[in-house]
């Protein structure tokens, strides 16, 4: 396993301060780290996978060339010991990877903050609605599709199974509003987060936020939809096939062989032939 020396010194360091409970990691520590796993050829490859290239949709994105499992071992050893205004450092690096490392870190901050075993489901409940606060005013910084999909459903999905401090839950339009963004990210925000939704066999978020998103011109947005689509046909096939009864005709052709992609060889054959 590699590690990470220079943040596993610093978390030791504080732990020998046991009287100081103030003591946090900060960004620059972190962004330090990060900088010295930079790795030329992955860096390459990488800059080429997320499409950086002049008119593509990661245009200027800059890659240190870290593999995700290397930064989740910084995270491991980082989280809950960096104040949310450090993370929002992270998460406004120009640095790929740097953002990516804050929004994990961010994760860890609403996994911290979610009811755990008998718990009243309102514990923690102001916390949690900090960092939605926080997730949602910076969400655009999740500026490509892997952000958002390590983030969305694991913060805002998450967030919305939960009720708020008042007892109420929260309100599902934010991913109506957040459909109806001019934002690519925020768009595909709206869609992805109801991966955690649906595995609470709660569909129907899924179902009006795809039909907001069929005639969306991107393809990343065609896949999101059809993957979500897919993740509900996962866990009731029925419910999949009716709302493509429903639907085909106006879906765009990524969209629907993203959501028939488990179907049974004869199934798909009968969806693509469809006229």
């Amino acid at each position: 396993m590699t590690i990470v020396p220079d943040l596993e010194l610093t978390i030791r360091k504080q732990r020998h301060h046991i009287n100081n409970k103030n003591m946090k990691i900060v960004a620059s520590e972190i962004i330090d780290t990060l900088l010295s796993m930079s790795n030329e050829e992955q860096k390459i490859i990488l800059s080429r996978f997320f499409k950086t290239g002049k008119g593509e949709y990661g245009e200027g994105d800059k890659f240190l060339g870290i593999k995700v499992p290397q930064t989740r071992l910084v995270v491991k050893q980082a989280k809950l010991q960096v104040p949310i205004s450090e993370i929002e450092k992270l998460i406004y690096s120009e640095w790929h990877e740097v953002r990516v490392c804050g929004f994990l870190l961010l994760i860890e901050e609403m996994n911290a903050a979610l009811p755990k075993g008998k718990q009243p489901f309102a514990t923690n409940a102001e916390q949690r609605e900090q960092i939605i606060h926080f997730y949602l005013q910076h969400a655009k910084q999740a500026n490509n599709w892997d952000l958002v999909d390590l983030s969305a459903p694991r913060i805002l999905g998450n967030y919305l199974l939960f009720p708020k401090s008042d007892g109420v839950m929260p309100k599902r339009a934010i991913l109506d509003q957040l459909a109806n963004s001019d934002n690519l990210w925020e768009q595909r925000i709206a869609i992805v987060t109801n991966w955690m939704l649906i595995r609470q066999g709660q569909y129907d978020d899924t179902f009006r936020i795809s039909t907001m998103l069929l005639q969306h011109p991107h393809d990343l947005i065609h896949k999101a939809v059809g993957w979500m689509l897919r993740e509900v046909g996962n866990q009731d096939l029925q419910l999949l096939e009716d709302y493509l009864e429903s639907h085909y005709k106006e879906m765009h052709r990524t969209t629907l062989r993203y959501a028939i992609e488990k179907m049974k060889e004869p199934e798909r054959k009968y969806w693509l032939t469809r006229k």
